[in-house]
């Protein structure tokens, strides 16, 4: 064949392969258009086939229908998978978020950290347990019916809110949601919780919307002491009714609001604003006390109230600050009673003016600082003239009333930075403040013009008295509180010697004079008394309040009668024989004589009864007065049991080793001992405890007013528990009338003494 023949076949086979090659390529190609067109029909459903069925005859074409099927059956477990997120990715994502997180099936089979939070227990012991055990009974079948529903694909709800029970005990609000998902290979339900009300502050404080009926809410709502809980930018969320009642504020009008746009807190001393304990508490994340001198303002009514308060953050499981809770103590009462009782330690009942104690502290504060140079300051000694004929003549109630009216004439007639004390009977005392000596002979020139003009009218009677002031001032060169006392008392003596109204500086020249010629005539007439019997004895009866148990029947008083026979008070001598330590022979005298009326029977004393005699702080510390008194029990007969010795807080507490030996051995003898003005020095009482005494003689100040004085009331009644605890029996003096008579009685007072009793009477001895 030439070479053309063999090029022209040549051609006609490549022509043939190329008809044959077309052909097949059009076979391809209509196969790969089917398995185009039915991955594109698979995706416009949104669902992929689980394979593709196209044959061919061609091994490439074949691979190819293979590998896409093969990636179908992939994705379709892929799918899947991908319908519910591997577990440890789940449990990853659980805790990074805040809300509270379950899957549930038939049980709990994942649960994140904040929902055990809420339980109050390790997440992993919540697995296995049902949602619908961790509610209360009434939410249970709510709870697990809205589950199993969900579960099955039923109509249910998907929000609700339910109360959640810890295993501890602690309840918490939640609203909680739920979605059916698949979940590591199977179906279960999402369920997530957010908290309404803080757990801690529900723990803690009983809150929620529907808790009305929990017992926490219940017992809250029952405190008599106020609650108010903030959130964590100080807005108030709840109040009790005592804490309404307090701000006068209902709950409603709060919500929201700062505590400080309700109520203003002030100090009471200074009505200086406070801060704000709740913004304290919040941004310091530590406790505000504020519990003294507090002053709570209503703004809604502006009602005062004194308060303790303490405010506290609350913080969550995560300790995360949530808010803060204040608990308000109402104290105004208490802080009035103190006030009071600090007003009854600190001032005289009668004339409402400063006490001795009161008055001598602030003198010891003025002594310091004349000491220091820091000023001028002067201390005036009054003693009232005539002062014993109203008393004679009108009785106590008389001189009590004109004891009040003068101490107002004192207080008006001084200046307001100045004091004005009653430093006892018809002594008063007046410190003048920074004020130079020329100054002061002024005002108490005042002073004694003022009581001199003064008109006393009792009835049908018109008295007019006047006063005696004694000064000396307060310097660098001053010495002790009882030197400048003492001075001041001598200058007040030279004024009297001067005659009615007079005012007197003190100087050295004139103590030493008014010091011997004193001493010689109170020494002269003490001792002529003494040898002319015109000391007199008296008796006071004591009653018991509860049938006859012995105890004394009656006190023995002492008079003294002048030259002329008439009665000089017993304030005016007692002083006198004190002042110039003279009180040993008036006490030895009335001991004598009082043991001569018990043998001669000039004094009965009835059976299991006891005589009461006092014993002066001076005579406490004579040392040889001991003996004397067991002598006289050896030289009259007088058995020690008759007799009851009174001994005084003060006497005993300034001479404790003399007290203790005196009333021990006479106490180891059979006699009885009385504390006698009980309550003028409780601060001593640790001292007196340890001593054997059978009796506590309440001070005749707390009886006054008893049935009305609330405040000498409370005092009574705790020295009446006192004096239970230590087995003493209390006897009430200065009982001036019959309601003071009924409150004592019903108080528990076991013995009586007083002018509602009987008044003081004359015991006449044989000559």
């Amino acid at each position: 064949m030439s070479i053309l023949g063999l090029l022209c076949l040549l051609l006609a086979l490549i022509a043939a392969l190329a008809l044959v090659l077309y052909g097949l390529q059009r076979r391809a190609l209509g196969t790969l258009a089917r398995l185009s067109q039915q991955l594109q029909r698979s995706a416009g459903n949104g669902q992929l086939p689980g394979r593709v069925d196209l044959e061919s005859a061609r091994p490439e074409i074949a691979a190819l229908v293979h590998a896409v099927n093969h990636l179908l059956v992939r994705a379709a477990r892929g799918t899947e998978r991908d319908d519910a997120p591997p577990p440890a990715l789940f449990a990853e994502l659980g805790e990074r978020i805040h809300e509270a997180v379950l899957m549930h099936r038939e049980v709990i089979v994942y649960a994140n950290r904040q929902f055990a939070n809420l339980i109050g227990v390790d997440r992993m012991e919540l697995v296995g347990r049902k949602l619908a055990d961790l509610v209360p009974p009434e939410y249970a079948e709510l709870v697990g019916e809205n589950i199993r529903r969900r579960l099955a694909g039923e109509p249910a709800a998907e929000r609700y809110e339910i109360d959640m029970v810890g295993l501890q005990g602690q309840v918490c609000r939640l609203e909680i949601a739920s979605t059916p998902v698949a979940y590591d290979h199977g179906k279960a339900l999402l369920i997530t919780g957010v908290e309404i009300i803080p757990t801690q502050t529900q723990q803690q404080l009983g809150l929620g919307g529907e808790a009305a009926a929990e017992p926490q809410l219940l017992a809250l709502h029952s405190l008599a002491e106020a609650i108010i809980a903030t959130d964590k930018e100080g807005r108030i969320t709840f109040l009790n009714p005592a804490a309404e009642q307090l701000t006068g504020s209902p709950a409603s009008a709060t919500q929201g609001k700062l505590l400080e746009e309700i109520v203003s807190l002030v100090d009471e001393t200074d009505r200086r604003l406070l801060s704000d304990p709740v913004h304290q508490a919040l941004t310091s994340g530590a406790p505000v006390n504020l519990s003294r001198r507090a002053l709570l303002l209503s703004r809604a009514n502006g009602h005062e109230r004194s308060i303790e308060l303490s405010a506290s953050p609350i913080r969550n499981s995560s300790q995360e600050l949530v808010g803060a809770v204040v608990l308000l103590h109402d104290v105004t009462e208490l802080r009035g009673l103190a006030r009071q009782m600090s007003y009854q330690a600190t001032h005289d009942a009668l004339t409402g003016l400063v006490n001795r104690r009161e008055f001598e502290r602030r003198l010891e504060e003025a002594i310091d600082s004349g000491h220091r140079g820091d000023g001028q300051h002067v201390l005036c000694y009054l003693d009232l003239d005539r002062f014993k004929l109203v008393n004679d003549t009108g009785g106590h109630v008389a001189g009590d009333s004109m004891l009040r009216e003068v101490a107002k004439l004192l207080r008006d007639a001084v200046r307001d930075s100045d004091t004005v004390g009653r430093l006892g009977g018809d002594e008063f005392g007046t410190l003048l403040i920074g004020c130079p000596l020329d100054k002061a002979r002024q005002i108490a020139d005042d002073l004694t013009r003022s009581v001199g003009e003064y008109r006393f009218v009792w009835k049908d009677k018109i008295f007019n008295i006047g006063v005696s002031v004694g000064l000396v001032e307060i310097s660098r060169e001053s010495g002790t509180l009882e030197e400048l006392l003492a001075a001041a008392d001598t200058a007040c003596y030279v004024a009297k010697k001067q005659g009615s109204g007079r005012v007197a500086v003190y100087s050295a020249r004139d103590e030493a004079l008014a010091r011997h010629t004193g001493e010689i005539q109170w020494l002269q007439r003490l001792q002529g008394a003494l040898r002319e019997n015109r000391f007199q004895l008296y008796h006071q009866v004591i009653v018991p309040t509860h049938g006859d148990d012995g105890g004394p029947a009656l006190e023995v008083l002492v008079r003294l009668l002048d030259e002329s026979g008439h009665e000089l008070h017993p304030a005016e001598f007692m002083r006198a024989a004190e002042r110039y330590r003279l009180m040993g022979l008036v006490d030895r005298w009335v001991v004598q004589q009082t043991f001569t009326a018990i043998a001669s029977g000039a004094m009965p004393v009835p059976a299991r009864r006891s005589v009461a005699i006092n014993v002066s702080g001076q005579t406490l510390d004579d040392s040889q007065f001991l003996e004397f008194v067991v002598e006289c029990f050896d030289s009259s007969g007088v058995a020690p049991a008759q007799v009851c010795f009174e001994i005084s807080e003060n006497a005993v507490v300034a001479n404790l080793d003399h007290a203790r030996r005196f009333v021990g051995v006479l106490h180891g003898m059979g006699c009885q001992f009385t504390l006698d003005d009980f309550g003028s020095g409780m601060g001593s009482f640790s001292n007196l405890k340890n001593l054997p005494l059978d009796y506590l003689k309440i001070d005749g100040s707390f009886m006054r007013n008893l049935a009305r004085d609330t405040v000498n009331q409370a005092m009574v009644g705790a020295m009446i528990k006192l004096a239970r605890t230590l087995n003493f029996k209390v006897i009430a003096e200065q009982v001036e009338d019959g309601s003071a008579v009924e409150a004592a009685r019903r108080m528990g007072v076991d013995y009586l003494q007083g002018y509602a009793i009987g008044r003081p009477q004359p015991l006449q001895l044989a000559a």
